[in-house]
């Protein structure tokens, strides 16, 4: 496009949102005023200053990202990257690029970037990749005490991995080896874990040699005064051979505060590890501990 008789800019490109950008032959970034805009053909947007070729519409994006969704109920909300997820019920929400996931239930919740997660009942939270959750209830305040909130629920979670020697291995998330549990700080999370061990070779590995075993116990996750494990219980269910160990510990990773199970069997032994974890979390969401 040339130049206008008069104006020292013209349009230099239109944006994927609509908005014009000129140039004045060196600077190709320049903000157009609205007697410049309108000269060109295009339309001033007082409201933010800018100078339009069409008008974005954001509920296009939202269309497109549900194509593969499916929303049954008020006030359910898919933000965009939310693919083959189900809700169901009122005032659910995915928080953005969400895969396969199922809601059931009101005022539920799938954090950002988790995926093949469920969330059923009330005010439940899914922070974990394959997590299924139980919502206790909406934020309650306690009548005697004003200035304590607090979230409640259950969730299962699978952790697997490996081991072919004695070090000490922390299984993952889906056996993904580098997702751990992440918890929240200022709560209480108690947890029960089903793990088995199966050999499946090693010099000094028996294939078939199994344990199985049953972990009880809660950690309290302190803002100010860190974690603090406590196991209440511990059954061997049944075995072949030995049981190898396993304890929950802190996995923390920077700033996500987050535990794993680390397990432990002998040299030249190859195990496959997988576990079953039950967490039933309360976490205070104005209070510091």
């Amino acid at each position: 496009m040339q130049y206008l008789k008069g104006y020292t800019i013209k349009p230099y490109e239109v944006t994927g949102i609509g908005e014009v950008i000129f140039t004045d032959g060196t600077n190709n970034n320049i903000t157009a005023n609205e007697v410049q805009c309108g000269a060109y053909g295009y339309t001033y947007d007082k409201a933010t200053g800018t100078c339009r070729s069409f008008m974005f519409n954001t509920n296009l994006i939202s269309t497109f990202w549900n194509t593969s969704n499916k929303i049954n109920g008020a006030k359910n909300i898919t933000q965009i990257g939310t693919e083959n997820t189900q809700l169901n019920g009122t005032n659910n929400q995915t928080l953005g690029s969400n895969n396969n996931c199922f809601i059931n239930g009101s005022d539920n919740q799938i954090a950002n970037g988790v995926n093949n997660a469920t969330v059923l009942g009330v005010g439940g939270k899914a922070d974990r990749d394959g997590e299924v959750v139980i919502g206790g209830g909406l934020e309650v305040i306690n009548a005697a005490d004003t200035t304590t909130d607090c979230l409640r629920k259950v969730s299962t979670i699978n952790l697997s991995g490996t081991t072919s020697d004695n070090t000490a291995t922390k299984l993952t998330v889906n056996g993904d080896g580098s997702t751990y549990i992440n918890v929240n700080e200022n709560s209480i999370v108690g947890f029960e874990i089903y793990i088995t061990r199966l050999e499946v070779g090693g010099t000094s590995g028996t294939v078939g040699n199994y344990s199985y075993r049953n972990i009880k116990g809660v950690v309290r996750v302190g803002e100010l005064s860190g974690m603090a494990f406590i196991v209440g219980f511990t059954r061997n269910i049944g075995k072949i051979g030995v049981n190898g160990t396993a304890v929950m510990v802190d996995s923390t990773t920077g700033t996500v505060d987050s535990i794993s199970i680390e397990v432990t069997d002998r040299n030249n032994v190859n195990n496959i590890w997988s576990a079953t974890v039950t967490l039933n979390e309360l976490t205070l969401t104005n209070t510091r501990f």
